[in-house]
C-alpha cells in the first residue's frame, strides 16, 4: 500500500470522490468514535483533486451486484478518470471501457 501511495503522489494524480470521503468519515465516526479528526488531519496533508458525487445518478449506465458501490464507479465514469483502484471484488464483474478498474496490486504491477 505504501509503494502504491507514493507511486500515485509522485508519479500519478490521485482523486477523491465526496462519495469515499463521506464514507471514509462515517466510518471512522462508528469503528473509532471519537478520532474522527484524524481523517481531516490526514486529508489536509494529502496532494489530490476532489470531485462531486451527485445525488441523482443515472442508474442505467452499468450494473454492479452492491449498489452502495455504484456512486464510485459513477463518478469516475463522469468525470472521465482513467484508472480506479479499489480492493472491493464487485468492481472485478463491471465491465465499462473506462474507467481501468485495478486491484492495489494491479495497479502497482502495471503503474509503478
Amino acid at each position: 500500500m505504501n509503494r502504491m501511495m507514493e507511486c500515485i503522489f509522485t508519479e500519478h494524480q490521485l482523486i477523491l470522490f465526496s462519495y469515499i470521503v463521506e464514507e471514509l468519515k462515517d466510518v471512522i465516526s462508528i469503528k473509532f468514535a471519537g478520532k474522527e479528526g484524524v481523517v481531516d488531519t490526514l486529508l489536509a496533508k494529502m496532494n489530490y483533486e476532489y470531485l462531486y458525487t451527485p445525488d441523482v445518478l443515472d442508474e442505467t449506465l452499468f450494473e454492479i451486484r452492491d449498489i452502495k458501490d455504484y456512486p464510485v464507479l459513477y463518478t469516475a465514469i463522469l468525470e472521465d478518470v482513467d484508472i480506479l483502484v479499489t480492493g472491493d471484488s464487485d468492481f472485478s464483474d463491471v465491465n465499462v471501457e473506462k474507467p481501468e478498474i485495478l486491484t492495489p496490486a494491479e495497479f502497482v504491477e502495471r503503474y509503478c
